[in-house]
């Protein structure tokens, strides 16, 4: 038995041998595989801390957002409320003026007293007469011609004259 176990003995040493180095390229290949999934690992660290960033930005810039949101929506209840007065204003405004309009068209062109006071002409005015043109009017105050008379009232038809309506006369030069 002795011979047995020392030809036997004799291998042990050398599979000892051969298992260690298979354990020692196996742990070499573990290191290395670890460094880099460490590395791997410190990377995705880095892009977490990034996100996790980003997500507190994002945060912020939500509350503002939603902030900005609601002062558009008041901007907006305000600015239609002020455009509602001003369209009510801009109403009753419309309607006094077209109420002095119809009260100017309404009201006699007579300067004295009553319904039926003679119409006085001003200094450079004249009182349609029956029978009066422009050309007539014009010769006979201060000889002017009726085109004369018809540059200086640009708003009355000659073809319209009313008796008691007031004109302009041309001034001399």
């Amino acid at each position: 038995m002795d011979t047995i176990s020392r030809e036997n003995n004799s291998m042990l040493p050398i599979g000892g041998v051969i298992v260690g180095v298979i354990a020692l390229a196996i742990g070499g290949f573990g290191l290395i595989k670890a460094s880099k999934l460490q590395t791997k690992v410190d990377a995705q660290e880095e892009k977490v801390a990034k996100i996790d960033g980003l997500e507190s930005q994002l945060g912020s810039v939500s509350a503002t957002a939603d902030k900005s949101a609601k002062d558009i929506g008041s901007l907006s209840r305000t600015t239609q409320e002020a455009f509602n007065t001003v369209a009510a204003d801009l109403g009753n405004i419309h309607a006094s003026i077209t109420k002095i309009e119809e009260a100017q068209k309404a009201k006699p062109a007579a300067h004295g007293k009553g319904p039926h006071a003679e119409v006085v002409a001003g200094p450079g005015e004249y009182v349609i007469k029956a029978g009066d043109t422009f050309s007539k009017i014009g010769k006979a105050n201060g000889g002017f011609s009726g085109a004369d008379v018809a540059a200086v009232n640009p708003d009355v038809n000659p073809s319209k004259l009313k008796v008691g309506q007031k004109i302009k006369l041309p001034q001399k030069k």
